[in-house]
C-alpha cells in the first residue's frame, strides 16, 4: 500500500536515520539487553547525526524542522531494526516539547544545545509508586524556601531513568490547590539529595533503563522551574496528544515487523513436505495480521497528519493509542503461535517483539484510562 505522509525531505531524513541505527545501534543491541541499559556513546552518535531535537530552534543546537513526521520515521525506522531500549522518541517526541514550550530563553540556552548534541540525556518523571494514570494523586512535594524549591518524594518507572541527566519532574507546590497546585521542575544530575535506585528487572524492553528516583531535601532553584508554578497539570495534559500518538506509530510499525518476521517464516519453515504457510489455517491467519496491519496504518497515519495540522483531538490520540497497542498484543501474539516452539525462544526475534509488546497498553496512560477518556468525547 503506497503511503502518501511522507515527502522527499522525511525520506532522506529516513534513509540517515537507517544508516545511523544500523552502525550505531544494531551491532550492540544485544549487549545491551544484557546490560539492561544503552550506551551513552550512541547518545553522542545520534546527536553528532542529527537523530535529537529536530524540532529545536537552530539558535539552540536543534535541526529547526517543528514537523512531527520527521520523528515518526526514526521511530518506524527503529522498530523495523528491532532496535528496543534506545530512548530517542522518548526524548524527540515527549521530553523536549516540554522545553520549546516552558522554558525561558536562559533555559533553552541552558539546556537545549547539549540536549542535541547528546551529551544530556532527559527523563521525565510522572509515575509513583502510590499513583500511576491519577496524576493528581501524587505525593511528591516542592516546599518554597525563597531562592529555592525543596523537593521530597519518590518516582518509579522512569525511563531513560539510570542514564538521564535532566529530570523534569512532576510535584505538587501547593498541596491544597489539587492540579492547580502541580508544577513542573528540572532536576539536574549530581544535586545533592537525589538519589537514583535499581534499574528495574522488566518482563520486556531490556535494554530500556528504567528506574526508580529519590528526592531528599534537594534544593533546586527557582531557575529550575519549569513554565508558570502551578501550571504543570494543564502543560502535562496539552503534551499527552503527541506522547500517546508517539506511541501508536510505535505500535503501527511493529505490527508490521511483526507481519513480516511471520511471513518470513511461514515461507521458511516446512511441515508434511511444505511451507507452513501453504496451509489454509495459516493462510487465513497472515491475512488477518496482513489487513490489520494496514488498517492500523492508515488510522495512525491519519492521526499524525492531523496531528501536523494542529488538528488531532485528546480523545483521537488516546483512541489510536489503546487501539493500535491492543492490536500490537493481538498480533504478536498470533506471530509467536505461528512460529511455535521457536517462538517461545528468546533468541528469536518474534519473542522479544511479543515481550515488547506488553508494556504498549499501559504506559503513556492505560487502556482503560484511554477508552474512558474516548467515552467522556462522546458525551457520556
Amino acid at each position: 500500500m503506497k503511503r502518501t505522509l511522507f515527502d522527499d525531505d522525511h525520506e532522506a531524513f529516513r534513509a540517515s536515520a537507517r544508516t545511523f541505527l544500523q552502525r550505531e545501534a544494531v551491532p550492540h543491541v544485544e549487549k545491551w539487553r544484557a546490560d539492561g541499559v544503552v550506551s551513552r556513546d550512541v547518545w553522542l552518535a545520534a546527536g553528532q547525526a542529527g537523530m535529537l531535537g529536530m524540532a529545536v530552534p537552530e539558535e539552540f543546537g536543534g535541526g529547526g524542522a517543528d514537523d512531527f513526521r520527521f520523528n515518526a520515521a526514526f521511530s518506524e525506522e527503529q522498530v523495523k531494526l528491532g532496535v528496543d531500549g534506545l530512548g530517542i522518541a522518548l526524548e524527540n517526541d515527549i521530553i523536549i516539547p516540554y522545553l520549546l514550550q516552558l522554558a525561558t530563553d536562559e533555559q533553552k540556552q541552558r539546556w537545549l544545545p547539549g540536549v542535541c548534541r547528546g551529551e544530556q540525556i532527559l527523563a521525565i518523571a510522572m509515575t509513583e509508586p502510590g499513583a500511576g494514570s491519577d496524576l493528581q494523586g501524587i505525593a511528591t512535594t516542592a516546599e518554597d524556601h525563597g531562592d529555592h524549591y525543596l523537593l521530597n518524594g519518590q518516582k518509579t518507572f522512569i525511563s531513560n531513568g539510570i542514564l538521564s541527566d535532566l529530570v523534569i519532574v512532576v510535584c505538587k507546590t501547593d498541596p491544597d490547590a489539587g492540579h492547580k497546585g502541580i508544577s513542573l521542575l528540572v532536576v539536574e544530575r549530581g544535586m545533592e539529595g537525589f538519589e537514583r535506585g535499581r534499574n528495574l528487572d522488566k518482563l520486556g524492553m531490556h535494554a530500556q533503563d528504567t528506574a526508580e528516583l529519590f528526592f531528599d531535601d534537594v534544593k533546586v532553584p527557582k531557575e529550575n522551574l519549569l513554565g508558570p508554578e502551578g501550571s504543570g497539570f494543564v502543560s502535562l495534559m496539552q503534551n499527552l496528544p503527541q506522547e500517546r500518538l508517539s506511541i501508536a506509530v510505535i505500535a503501527a510499525a511493529a505490527i508490521e515487523r511483526v507481519l513480516q518476521l511471520s511471513l518470513d517464516y511461514a515461507s521458511e519453515r516446512q511441515a508434511f513436505g511444505r511451507p507452513i504457510g501453504k496451509f489454509q489455517h495459516n493462510r487465513f491467519v497472515l491475512a488477518e495480521m496482513a489487513t490489520e496491519a494496514q488498517v492500523a496504518r492508515v488510522f495512525v497515519d491519519d492521526c499524525v497528519r492531523r496531528h501536523v495540522a494542529g488538528e488531532l483531538s485528546v480523545a483521537d490520540a488516546a483512541g489510536a493509542k489503546f487501539w493500535t497497542t491492543e492490536l500490537q498484543k493481538k498480533v504478536a501474539d498470533a506471530g509467536l503461535q505461528l512460529h511455535g516452539g521457536y517462538g517461545y525462544m528468546a533468541e528469536y526475534p518474534i519473542a522479544q517483539a511479543y515481550a515488547d509488546a506488553r508494556i504498549q497498553t499501559i504506559y503513556g496512560g492505560t487502556t482503560e484510562i484511554m477508552k474512558e477518556i474516548v467515552g467522556r468525547s462522546l458525551g457520556f
